[in-house]
Parts: C-alpha cells; sequence; structure tokens
C-alpha cells in the first residue's frame, strides 16, 4: 500500500488521528456525534448552537445574495467587513487597526491560525507555545508546519496557569505563544497577571503572540481584555477571532486576523494558497452583525449566562463536581464520582448515552499524550443550546448512579 504522504502524516500524528503504529482512527468527537445519533442522545458534546442568531444578521445574508453578491470576494475580504472590524476593534477596545493594511478574513478562525503557523514558522527548532487543554487544531497546525508544540497545563477547577512553569516554558526557541481567551476548552478567562506575563516573556524572547479570541463577546464577568491592549503588545500581537460564536453562525465560517501590517502580509501571502477567499455574502452580513448596538451583545452574553448556570446546576445537583466557566460555550466537570475502576473520561463518555442519554466530550481529547493522566476523570460539556435541550440534559444526568 502507498505510504501516507509526510505533511498529512504529520498533522494526523499532531491531532492525534493516528495511533502509534501509523492506523488511522476516529477523533472522539465523530465518534461522540455517532454515538448521539446511534442512541438518540442529548449531543453537548459538539460546541455549536441549536438556534439561529440575530434576525438582522440573517437577513443581511438573504440580502446580499439576492443583490448578486455571490462570486469570489476581494482577497483581504470584503472592504465593508474590513471596515466594519477595524471600527469593532476601535470601539470595544481602543484598537486603531488600518482596515486596508492590518485586517484580513478568513475562512473561520482555524484558518486563521493555520495560514499564520504556516507563514511565520521558520523551522523544525522553532517552538510553540499553547495553553493545555487546547482547541485540537492547534496541534495539527503546529505539526503540518513542522514545528514543536510546548503545551503549559491549566489545572482544575480555576484553569490558570502557574507562571513559574509558563516562565519555564517560553524560551529563546519560542517563535509563537498562542493564547485562547476566553478559553476552549475550560471556560477560562485569564487573569490580568497572566496576559501581562505573557506580554513579558514575549518582549524578553522576541516571541510572537497569536490570541484566539472567538468567545470574546461570551464572557459572563466583567469586559474582555485583549492582549493587544496591554503596553507594548500591539506590535507583536495577531488577534484572530471570528463571527460564528458571538452570532451563531458556526457554518458561515466568516473569521479574521489583525494586527501589524508585515504580519498580516505575510499570512495573507499563505491564506490565498489554501481557500484564496470565501463566504462573500455572509462576509457582507457580517459586517451589519458588527455594527448592532451594545445591548444585542449585552443579550447574547447573558442568554450564555443563563444557560451556563443552567448546565452547571443540572451537573452540581448530579453529583459532578463543576469548574464554573468564565467565558465561552463551555463547562468543565469532574466525572470521578461515576467512574468504575481502571475507567477514564473517555471511557465515561462512551457510556453516557446509554447511561443517560447525554453526551460529551472527554478533556483527554484536548491534550498531549504525555499530560493525559492529569485530566483523565474531567468532561466538556457544551452549553450552547436550548434552555429546554439543556434542562432535559439536566434531569437525564440526575439519574446518574454513582
Amino acid at each position: 500500500m502507498r505510504e501516507i504522504p509526510g505533511a498529512w502524516r504529520r498533522t494526523a500524528q499532531g491531532a492525534g488521528l493516528l495511533s502509534s503504529t501509523g492506523a488511522s482512527v476516529p477523533t472522539i468527537f465523530a465518534e461522540m456525534t455517532a454515538l448521539a445519533n446511534r442512541t438518540g442522545a442529548i449531543n453537548l458534546g459538539q460546541g455549536f448552537p441549536d438556534e439561529d442568531g440575530p434576525a438582522e444578521v440573517l437577513d443581511a445574508a438573504r440580502a446580499a445574495i439576492a443583490a448578486g453578491a455571490n462570486q469570489y470576494a476581494p482577497g483581504r475580504g470584503v472592504p465593508a467587513l474590513l471596515e466594519a472590524i477595524s471600527r469593532h476593534q476601535r470601539r470595544w477596545y481602543g484598537l486603531d487597526v488600518d482596515p486596508q493594511r492590518e485586517v484580513l478574513v478568513t475562512a473561520g478562525a482555524t484558518e486563521a491560525l493555520a495560514a499564520t503557523l504556516l507563514a511565520l514558522i521558520d523551522s523544525p527548532d522553532d517552538e510553540v507555545v499553547v495553553f493545555e487543554p487546547y482547541y485540537d487544531a492547534y496541534a495539527a497546525c503546529v505539526a503540518l508546519a513542522g514545528a514543536r508544540l510546548v503545551p503549559v497545563p491549566l489545572r482544575f477547577p480555576d484553569f490558570q496557569p502557574d507562571l513559574d512553569e509558563l516562565a519555564r516554558a517560553v524560551t529563546d526557541r519560542t517563535r509563537l505563544i498562542v493564547v485562547n481567551d476566553p478559553h476552549n476548552p475550560t471556560g477560562a478567562v485569564f487573569s490580568a497577571e497572566v496576559r501581562a506575563e505573557v506580554v513579558r516573556l514575549a518582549e524578553l524572547h522576541d516571541a510572537i503572540i497569536v490570541t484566539d479570541e472567538v468567545y470574546e463577546h461570551l464572557v459572563f464577568e466583567g469586559p474582555h481584555v485583549p492582549i493587544a491592549t496591554i503596553p507594548g503588545a500591539a506590535e507583536r500581537t495577531l488577534s484572530i477571532s471570528s463571527a460564528g460564536k458571538t452570532f451563531s453562525t458556526t457554518g458561515w465560517k466568516i473569521g479574521w486576523i489583525s494586527g501589524p501590517a508585515d504580519l498580516v502580509d505575510a499570512v495573507l501571502a499563505v491564506k490565498q494558497f489554501l481557500t484564496y477567499t470565501n463566504g462573500t455574502p455572509f462576509q457582507s452580513a457580517i459586517a451589519v452583525g458588527l455594527g448592532l448596538p451594545d445591548d444585542s451583545f449585552a443579550a447574547i452574553a447573558s442568554t450564555l449566562r443563563t444557560k451556563r448556570d443552567l448546565l452547571g446546576d443540572g451537573l452540581r445537583a448530579a453529583g459532578f463536581e463543576v469548574s464554573v466557566a468564565a467565558g465561552s460555550y463551555f463547562t468543565v466537570a469532574d466525572a470521578e464520582p461515576f467512574l468504575g475502576p481502571g475507567d477514564d473520561a473517555a471511557d465515561f463518555c462512551r457510556a453516557l448515552p446509554d447511561r443517560a442519554g447525554v453526551v460529551a466530550i472527554p478533556l483527554t481529547a484536548f491534550v498531549s499524550t504525555a499530560h493525559r493522566d492529569e485530566y483523565r476523570s474531567l468532561v466538556r460539556f457544551a452549553a450552547c443550546k436550548r434552555t429546554e435541550v439543556i434542562a432535559e440534559a439536566s434531569a437525564r444526568l440526575g439519574n446518574l448512579d454513582a
């Protein structure tokens, strides 16, 4: 049989898609979705909403299609969206970014991340520091770029990094520090001390900071604080976000990246050979969404906060220890009381659809092999479903026997 191509193999190994023998294995996400479909269980595993977003945004997409905005968009993005992103950064964070040179529209935040890593990694000796658990695409993209992933652990229940461990992880070999805040999969929001230390270490070791801020408008206590707003950070920071989480349009895949023009140009040089361009009518619609009034954004966050509380209450009533999410779609709970001898969170999640009619994701799906024991009993639940769905899932979980 013909060998698997090297780039694919590196990426698959980095993402955990290949076993130690090189055989292809399914991801836990696909496995859990298949279990939900087979059993009819409520799927609180994957993080996508089951409700549509603001009517103004959906209507704008229909209007753009009807008006004929159905061909290739400009390579950097539809001008209206570039301008809207620039205004958004100024309105919410006081950041001035040039819409013509310092903003790039991408096929979701994942493409922005992939293009950034491919553009900025120079050699196999380069290291990329991430906070673990991490969004699963990070490891795959780092592997595809040929660099080395250096994880810094976040520990239950507050999921804040130890600053000494972070300082040891960042060295002169560090090319990029990837900061996902609010954080998937834990729901953590990093403290001011953590953000300041990231900037200090990046300056000390001449590293570039890449932020993944797709949950920026889903922060439940206080405002979101981008690292780019910290003195000394903007000139070395690429900020990534997207529309999918804020406006419940995950299927549209409209993301963006902003930052220094030379870094954005480097990302564009790669991005043009990935998707080239994407989602012309959806770009116009997201421009409308970014211009919605403050109370619309407040309502989006408030709705998710209510769902977080409903899910957390249900999990605690069922007997889980729960980490209170400060942002994002997600809540992490400790399933230790429900594990059998020798079981871990993956075993628990595989059995949960039959035991309780609910699907969740083990946190070990988001960590490197070396650190999986630290997260062996932790499970991620997604709160981005209708309130009646979360209430029913909570009732079902209440029937679990420890």
